[in-house]
C-alpha cells in the first residue's frame, strides 16, 4: 500500500513543502530511505522502531521504500521522525487516516515516543498555510510559534500517541490559538536596560541618540571601565519599536536557527546581538556545510555589538564589509545559493590602544609601533561603513556618587522616532528609510549647506586633517542633528557638532 504524508524543508529563511511516499510491499524484507536524506534521516528507523513498540505498534516485517521528494533537494535533521512513523503506520493497514493529507506533521522522536521541539516552525507553518493545508501537527513546545500564523489549526502534541488516535479514532487535540496583534502590543516596550541608569557620560548618549535617530554605525573609543558595553546594551530601548512585518522577518531568523524558547512566539524588541572576539567568519556572516544564519543575520533589524573590536580577526572583520553595504548576506554552494538578511546597526567599542590609557597612560607602556599595529586592525573601508567616532571618558568620582538619575530611554526614543517620521517623509519615493542609507546623489539633494557651513566643514578637513571619506559622513550626520531639532536646513551648529563624531579620522590616532 502506497501513502502520502506532507514535510516541510528548510531553505535560507523560507520552507518547501517535502511528500513522504511511503510504501509497503509484501514482496520481501528491507527498510529503504531515498530522496537524499542526511544521517539524522537515515538514524531515524532505530528511534521510529523504539517509539513505535513502546506505544503498542511496530515497523512491519516487509518491504518498506521511503521517497522523500523532491529527490534532488538534500533534507536535514531528524524532524521527519513523526511524518514517516505516521506513513509506515497506515501504509501497514495499523491505523487509518483519511485526513492525514490535509496536514503538515513534523517532529522529532525519542525512544519512549515523546516529541522533542524543532527548528524552522514559522517559516514552515507560512508555508503551509500559502499552500492550503488545513492545519500543522507538530511538538506542544513548538505551537506558540507557528500559532502566530493566521487561517491555519496548530496542534501541539507531547507523544506520538496522541497523533495516531487524532487519525485512527478522531480523538481531538487541543487546538493552540493565539492573538498575535495582542501578544505583540503587550511586549513591544519591554526592555531590560535602560538610559537613566547611566551615570554621566552625556556626549556618548548625545551620540547614541544620534545614531538611533539616522541608523548610523558607531563605535566608542575609552578605556576600560568607562561605560561602553554598558551604553551599547542600551541602544535597543532607544530604537524605534518593531513593526509586525520587521518582527516576523526576524522571528523567522532565529526560528531557523533555533533560538526561540518554548515561551517564546513573536520576537517584540529588536534583538541585541554581541559574539566572541573569537568568532570564525562562517559564524558571523552565516554558512558551514548546510547554510545556516550568521550572528549579522540573527541580529537583523538590531544591533550588532562587537566588544573591543580591534581584538577580532582581521578576515572575521572584513567579511562584514558587503552586509554592511549590502544589508544581506549570500551564501554560495556548488548546488544551491541561500540569501540571509542582515539589515542591522553596528555598534562597536574599543580601546584607544594595547595599553587601554593612550594618551592618558602615566606608564606609556604602549609605543608607537605598539599603537599602530593595533589602529592597522581596523582597516579604512571597515571604518568608511562607521559615521559616528565616540571618545568615552573615564567617569569622574562625583558622577559615579551623584543619585540624581539620568534621561529615561522612553524620552530619548520620542526624539528619535520624531527624527524617523522626517526621514520617512522625505524619503518616500525613494528606496530609503533613514539617513544612513543615503548615497552621494542624495546628500547632493537633501545636505546642501549655507556659507557658514561649508567653511566650517572646509576648515575642519583642512585644520583637524580629517580624511576625504569623513566629507560624507559628517553631512550624513549634520542631516539627522538636523532632524532630531526638526530644522530643514543643516546649520553651522549641526556640521561642528557632526565633525566632533570623527575621532579615528585625525592625525591624532595615526590611521
Amino acid at each position: 500500500m502506497l501513502i502520502k504524508i506532507y514535510g516541510s524543508a528548510i531553505f535560507g529563511v523560507s520552507a518547501q513543502t517535502i511528500t513522504i511516499e511511503v510504501n509497503v510491499d509484501t514482496g520481501g524484507v528491507g527498510y529503504h530511505l531515498v530522496g537524499l536524506p542526511d544521517n539524522a534521516i537515515k538514524e531515524s528507523s532505530y528511534r521510529i522502531s523504539a517509539a513505535l513498540k513502546n506505544v503498542g505498534y511496530k515497523i512491519p516485517g516487509k518491504k518498506i521504500t521511503i521517497n522523500m521528494a523532491p529527490a534532488d533537494l538534500r533534507k536535514e535533521g531528524s524532524a521527519y521522525d513523526l511524518s514517516i512513523a505516521i506513513g509506515i503506520l497506515i501504509a501497514s493497514d495499523q491505523i487509518t487516516a483519511e485526513h492525514v493529507q490535509d496536514y503538515i506533521i513534523m517532529g522529532e522522536l525519542s525512544l519512549d515516543g515523546s516529541l522533542q521541539p524543532i527548528k524552522g516552525v514559522l517559516p514552515i507553518a507560512i508555508q503551509a498555510r500559502e499552500e492550503g493545508f488545513k492545519g500543522i501537527i507538530l511538538p506542544k513546545q513548538n505551537t506558540r510559534e507557528a500559532a502566530i500564523v493566521n487561517n491555519l489549526e496548530v496542534y501541539g502534541v507531547e507523544n506520538i500517541k496522541e497523533v495516531i488516535d487524532f487519525f485512527n479514532e478522531g480523538k481531538p487535540i487541543e487546538k493552540v490559538v493565539l492573538d498575535t496583534r495582542k501578544e505583540f502590543q503587550e511586549k513591544i516596550n519591554q526592555f531590560p536596560f535602560d538610559f537613566s541608569e547611566v551615570k554621566g557620560q552625556e556626549t556618548a548618549k548625545r551620540a547614541m541618540e544620534v545614531a538611533a535617530a539616522g541608523g548610523h554605525n558607531i563605535i566608542l573609543i575609552g578605556p576600560p571601565g568607562s561605560g561602553k558595553t554598558m551604553l551599547a546594551k542600551r541602544v535597543p530601548s532607544i530604537l524605534p519599536p518593531l513593526t509586525l512585518k520587521e518582527a516576523l522577518e526576524t522571528t523567522k531568523i532565529h526560528s531557523v536557527a533555533g533560538k526561540m524558547g518554548a515561551e517564546t512566539s513573536l520576537m517584540t524588541v529588536r534583538p541585541f546581538r554581541s559574539p566572541h572576539h573569537t568568532i570564525s567568519d562562517v559564524a558571523l556572516v552565516g554558512g558551514g556545510s548546510y547554510p545556516q544564519p550568521g550572528e549579522i543575520s540573527l541580529a537583523h533589524n538590531g544591533v550588532l555589538f562587537l566588544d573591543e573590536m580591534p581584538e577580532f580577526k582581521r578576515t572575521v572583520l572584513e567579511v562584514m564589509r558587503q552586509p554592511l553595504e549590502d544589508r544581506e548576506v549570500t551564501i554560495s554552494r556548488a548546488r544551491f545559493t541561500v540569501n540571509y538578511p542582515s539589515s542591522f546597526m553596528l555598534v562597536a567599542s574599543m580601546n584607544p590602544s594595547p595599553s587601554g590609557y593612550f594618551p592618558d597612560d602615566p606608564n606609556n607602556t604602549s609605543s608607537a609601533f605598539e599603537m599602530q599595529r593595533y589602529m592597522n586592525k581596523l582597516s579604512g573601508p571597515l571604518l568608511d561603513r562607521i559615521d559616528i567616532h565616540v571618545e568615552v571618558q573615564k567617569v569622574e568620582f562625583e558622577q559615579l556618587a551623584e543619585k540624581r538619575k539620568g534621561e529615561k530611554s522612553e524620552e530619548i526614543r520620542k526624539r528619535v522616532l520624531k527624527a524617523r517620521e522626517i526621514q520617512n517623509e522625505r524619503y518616500k519615493n525613494l528606496k530609503i528609510s533613514y539617513n544612513a542609507q543615503i548615497g552621494s546623489r542624495e546628500i547632493e539633494q537633501f545636505c546642501e549647506l549655507d556659507d557658514a557651513s561649508f567653511n566650517l566643514i572646509k576648515m575642519a578637513m583642512e585644520k583637524l586633517n580629517l580624511s576625504a571619506r569623513a566629507y560624507d559622513r559628517i553631512l550624513k550626520v549634520a542631516r539627522t542633528i538636523a532632524d532630531l531639532e526638526e530644522s530643514e536646513n543643516i546649520l553651522s551648529h549641526h556640521i561642528s557638532e557632526a565633525i566632533q563624531y570623527r575621532s579615528l579620522d585625525r592625525e591624532f590616532w595615526n590611521v
